[in-house]
């Protein structure tokens, strides 16, 4: 039975995605026959409750607080005082104790971590860093996890070998998808009027996710198609609200109720922008397999990063960054039932292959490949 050392420098619980996709992936090692454990910073969350209850996740491993100096409020100096806060409490707390792997997605908090007298360090890449840390770790990391085809192709442009590096896409709970809920049922939840067609966004409101552009293009949609946000933090929100009165902003909810929230939907729209590398190229986000789940029509921005996973049989696929494309792309779905019902049924079945579970082993399986 092997043993894994999950290092992450996240608050927990945390709106952000990477908060599902860590506790996610901890529960698929352990259902995968390992035992983990998960280091974390002890960093103050204005999200209360239990993590497992938060995530809905089987608590089959072990999660373990490092006292850290809590100094993120601060910036960017402050980031990095607990980094190196946390950094050296994970060294102590490693040290004393055995592992098969250590795995991680931060190349800071990993390359200190790589000189202890373990089998396997395990760096799971997301954004495409290649600073002094990333540099190191590219070289001392026995293995490379690159969530994207084009962040290992990042990374061979800078050297690294390709057999050091293993594609894993993000995924999804398919468990979290095998209850039925009805539209109706979804909308009185949410406050969302029963007699409008909604394009509905799942997220963050960070730049890169094209949120402007999902905005924008609200004003070209018909009257009875309303673009319906679920996410943002109370300061963007009450901005947003008076900018693009259009657009039906219900804040942030937690993750568990996903599921549910996605059904209000009658399309589910992934805008990212065309100008980031990390979007174009980088990214595998959580949403587009939830959405996927999800049995809606799809309308997503067509860029490298989505193509990986999407094709014109999966999602009605637009320029990025153009408002108007994705207006169209969203009257031209929502007014052709037979294709958005093909669209929806391919994508579900499509998206069996993107577990949690299936991840875990093929992660497994490429760590330890002689032995699984």
């Amino acid at each position: 039975m092997k043993k894994i050392i999950y290092v992450a420098n996240v608050r927990l619980p945390t709106e952000k995605a990477h908060g599902v996709q860590i506790m996610k992936m901890c529960e698929a090692f352990g259902r995968s026959g390992a035992v983990v454990e998960l280091v974390v910073p002890d960093r103050h969350t204005h999200i209360g409750g239990d993590p497992f209850t938060y995530y809905g996740v089987e608590q089959n491993f072990i999660m373990t607080k490092l006292p850290v100096i809590d100094s993120v409020k601060w910036g960017r100096v402050g980031f990095l005082l607990e980094t190196l806060s946390f950094a050296v409490s994970a060294f102590f707390h490693v040290r004393g104790k055995y592992a098969d792997v250590i795995f991680g997605r931060d190349e800071s908090i990993l390359y200190p971590l790589s000189f202890l007298s373990v089998r396997r360090i395990v760096w799971e890449t997301h954004t495409g860093a290649w600073n002094y840390f990333a540099r190191k770790m590219s070289h001392r990391a026995t293995h490379i996890v690159a969530i994207s085809q084009g962040l290992k192709d990042f990374y061979l442009k800078h050297g690294v070998s390709k057999e050091k590096i293993l594609v894993a896409h993000d995924g999804v709970d398919l468990a979290d998808f095998a209850v039925s809920y009805s539209k109706h049922d979804a909308r009185e939840y949410l406050g969302i009027p029963k007699d409008i067609r909604v394009a509905l966004y799942v997220g963050r409101l960070d730049g890169w996710k094209g949120v402007d552009t999902l905005f924008s293009s609200a004003r070209f949609l018909p009257e009875g198609i309303t673009t319906v946000v679920i996410g943002g933090e109370e300061h963007q929100i009450e901005t947003l609200k008076a900018e693009h009165p259009k657009v039906m902003f219900l804040g942030y909810r937690p993750y568990r109720e996903l599921a549910r929230n996605l059904r209000a939907a009658d399309v589910l729209v992934l805008p990212n922008n065309g100008k980031d590398e990390i979007s174009v190229s980088f990214t595998s986000p959580l949403k587009l397999f939830a959405y996927m789940a999800a049995g809606l029509p799809i309308v997503a921005s067509d860029l490298p990063s989505l193509r990986e996973i999407l094709d014109e049989d999966t999602a009605t696929l637009v320029e990025a960054d153009n408002p108007l494309a994705l207006a169209k792309g969203i009257e031209g779905i929502l007014s052709a039932p037979d294709r958005a019902r093909v669209h929806a049924t391919n994508a579900k079945k499509k998206v069996e292959t993107y577990s949690w579970n299936r991840r875990a082993e093929s992660i497994l399986g490429y760590m330890f490949p002689r032995e699984t």
